[in-house]
């Protein structure tokens, strides 16, 4: 039963971050408009499991007007709303009441900041400060995110089966997967034997972009809302046939190795790193699954 939307606001940010996993920067494209925006709240409409939308990407808050509108739709409805930001535009504890007020008019429940060196540098925990202060002043609740820069330290006896054994929150796909796995331990491909962070039988959220494609993963798609409403899409999904979706489900990222011939390194990080790798070799034939080619470091 799907109970929630994460809408992709939009792919682009004025940050270029190297663990970024839907490789966002300043050229990336790809932003909802107010009325895709409000075609799939009538979509919403007919599913009633749905109760809770947040508002990513990217950077949502380059699009601020459109996210007020968002926020609105989700509010009229009833929904629990939540938003996730690099917190670029907390400026001072001023500046921050102002971007703030007009959401606390409107309502949110959740508003995440990410703040750590690999988003802020040597203003690490400056901008979270600020937010988290006029937050408390206009009744907002706020929280951080806040990631360590991998590093070879750490890594565990391997009892954790298919988990991170470096890097914190970070998995290794998109950019991270291009920038940040140099010098890091590795594990044999076969050690991966399940997928560690989805339900890929039975999503319970689902990420969406403006290009329409519904991701169960971050880049892993299961259809598309511009073609076939999203109720329709949820109806009629089918985890065992799907291409990507069935052996990962089945056997992790080992399983869809094997299942594609895929020839392996000589070891990964993380499950992420090595499922990802398997899909950016299925680009071509996969083109729907595998969308949008820029998760994929294709511009």
């Amino acid at each position: 039963m799907l109970k929630g939307v994460h809408f992709l606001l939009t792919l682009t940010c004025n940050y270029e971050c190297d663990h970024c996993f839907l490789y966002c920067g300043p050229r990336a494209s790809g932003t909802f408009t107010v009325e895709q925006l409000e075609e799939i709240f009538r979509q919403m409409d007919r599913m009633p499991s749905i109760d809770g939308v947040y508002f990513e990407g990217g950077e949502a808050f380059l699009y601020y007007p459109l996210l007020l509108h968002g926020l609105k739709l989700a509010t009229e409805r009833g929904y629990r709303r939540g938003i996730v930001t690099n917190g670029y535009w907390a400026n001072g504890e001023k500046d921050v009441e102002s971007w703030l007020a007009p959401l606390a008019k409107i309502g949110l429940d959740d508003l995440s900041v990410s703040d750590d060196s690999l988003h802020h540098g040597e203003q690490e925990g400056t901008r979270s400060r600020w937010v988290k202060n006029a937050a408390e002043r206009l009744g907002l609740p706020s929280g951080t995110i806040c990631l360590e820069r991998p590093s070879g330290q750490g890594a565990d006896s391997g009892e954790n089966r298919g988990e991170p054994i470096v890097g914190g929150d970070i998995r290794f796909r998109g950019r991270a997967a291009d920038k940040l796995t140099d010098g890091l331990p590795r594990r044999p491909w076969r050690f991966f034997d399940h997928c560690p962070d989805e339900d890929l039988a039975a999503p319970g959220r689902i990420h969406l972009d403006a290009f329409g494609n519904v991701h169960v993963c971050q880049g892993i798609c299961i259809g598309n809302v511009w073609k076939t409403p999203l109720d329709e899409i949820m109806a009629a999904y089918d985890c065992e046939k799907h291409p990507v979706c069935g052996p990962l489900q089945k056997g992790g990222p080992a399983a869809l190795a094997e299942a594609f011939d895929f020839q392996p390194e000589d070891g990964y990080v993380d499950a992420c790193h090595l499922c990802y790798r398997i899909r950016q070799s299925l680009l071509d034939r996969f083109p729907e699954e595998l969308a949008p080619r820029l998760v994929y470091g294709v511009e």
